[in-house]
């Protein structure tokens, strides 16, 4: 995802209903869009003996569902934490039940299928090249690096360097 901006909206009496739809025609190409909804919180002005029921209506593979989310009453919960997704398609939150104020926020997601595309495509492209560098050094018969291990023997020296060591006592004994 390229973007990411706050996501907030207020469910209350007189404004029971809040859509959440996706422009993806205003950039002139697609993008991707996700809305995150991570809590829906209870206003300190919500009547003490009502529940307050939110509902989420969005599309399926199928058809449209619809189904609570959150019910939050005072004394009982002020607020609920969610971990909701929705991508690309509308979402529709609706106060089906009590007066309010209900509060939601998360995070709105915004990328680009092509810059996604475009990056794929590079890390495609580097992988192989790298790949055909090291057969052309086999083909030719080039020099081949090898790379050294180190690991510790027991008296907690490199084996490579204890193998320098060892090399060089031997040519002076020589």
């Amino acid at each position: 995802m390229a973007d990411e901006y706050f996501y907030g909206a207020t469910l209350k009496e007189g404004s029971k209903t809040v859509t959440w739809d996706p422009d993806n025609k205003a950039d002139g190409f697609p993008r991707t869009h996700k809305l995150i909804i991570k809590q829906c919180i209870l206003g300190h002005e919500a009547a003490a003996d009502e529940f307050n029921v939110v509902q989420v209506e969005t599309m399926t593979i199928r058809d449209t569902l619809r189904t609570p989310i959150a019910v939050l009453k005072v004394g009982e919960s002020r607020q609920c934490r969610l971990d909701l997704e929705f991508s690309d398609s509308p979402v529709t939150f609706t106060l089906i039940e009590g007066k309010g104020p209900v509060h939601i926020h998360g995070q709105h997601l915004l990328g680009s299928l092509v810059e996604e595309f475009e990056d794929m495509e590079e890390m495609e492209e580097e992988v192989p090249d790298e790949e055909e560098d090291d057969e052309d050094d086999d083909e030719e018969g080039g020099p081949q690096k090898k790379k050294q291990k180190l690991t510790n023997n027991s008296k907690g020296k490199p084996n490579a360097v204890q193998a320098a060591s060892n090399s060089a006592k031997n040519s002076k004994k020589k």
